[in-house]
């Protein structure tokens, strides 16, 4: 009697296949067939259906942060590029500062000099004036002043009103046709410089055509910047905004070569 071949795993797998077992006594309410497998099969079908859905979530996120990090690498790209090529010219240089403590320096001297003066002055006794005509005529040609009519001077002059200053020669007014005049140069001016200075804004447009007078006022002279502050309006922030403008349209020349910032007047460019 030939020996009996031997049993593979495989062989023995096929004989313990879905088939029996679903036919077989241990699960007598297994359905017939496959059908067995259909709940099994629902239940991965749901589970597969929420792993595309996490999937596609996953790829979208993928495509928001492409976009945001080529956007975000442009715009660095934008800022390098800004910061390789503008140039500020207006940037205070150690020579700046050094220009600066030289003026501070220069200022305080002057004040305490000018503080040492005003103590000698009031250390100083007055003088006493000259006498009138009507005095004068008084007097004999041979006598001279008495020491009466001296003090009677000294206290006519001590008893003037205390704080009255002497007026300053004002500015000469203007006719209409200087002023009709004075008003087409401004607007040939303010119309080369930039849209903010042209009426946007009428506080900054007042500060420029004072600033501008002046200099057409008083043509041929060189004004430091305090010249044209006149607080609290005009102060010196807006002063500066108003010259680089004009500088910049060389309309307004800048000199520093004497160690001090003046700005002279240049006008229209030809």
């Amino acid at each position: 009697m030939p020996p009996n071949p031997p049993q593979t795993p495989l062989r023995r797998l096929s004989q313990g296949s879905l088939f029996r077992l679903s036919r077989s006594g241990a699960y007598p309410d297994a359905p017939h067939g496959l059908g067995f497998l259909e709940p099994a099969l629902a239940e991965l079908i749901d589970e597969a259906e929420a792993l595309q859905t996490n999937v596609e979530g996953l790829r979208n996120l993928d495509n928001a942060l492409a976009t945001f990090n080529e956007s975000f690498a442009s715009y660095l790209y934008v800022m390098n590029m800004n910061a390789l090529t503008t140039d500020w010219p207006q940037a205070p240089t150690d020579a700046s500062f050094q220009l600066a403590a030289r003026r501070a320096e220069e200022d305080a001297r002057a004040a305490l000099e000018a503080m040492r003066a005003a103590e000698e002055a009031a250390r100083r006794p007055p003088t006493p004036p000259e006498p009138t005509n009507t005095e004068r005529s008084a007097l004999s040609p041979t006598d001279s002043p008495t020491e009466s009519t001296i003090i009677a001077n000294s206290a006519r002059v001590t008893k003037a009103k205390p704080g009255a200053v002497k007026k300053k020669g004002g500015k000469p007014k203007m006719t209409a046709k200087e002023k009709r005049e004075r008003g087409l140069e401004l607007e040939r001016i303010l119309a080369g410089l930039p849209l903010e200075f042209r009426g946007d804004d009428p506080n900054l447009r007042r500060h420029i055509e004072a600033v501008i007078e002046k200099f057409l006022d008083n043509p041929g002279e060189g004004f430091s910047i305090i010249a044209f502050v006149k607080p609290p309006d005009l102060n010196q922030a807006r002063v500066n905004k108003c010259l680089i403008a004009l500088v910049n349209r060389k309309i307004v020349r800048k000199d520093n070569r004497t160690g001090a910032v003046l700005y002279h007047w240049n006008g229209l460019p030809q």
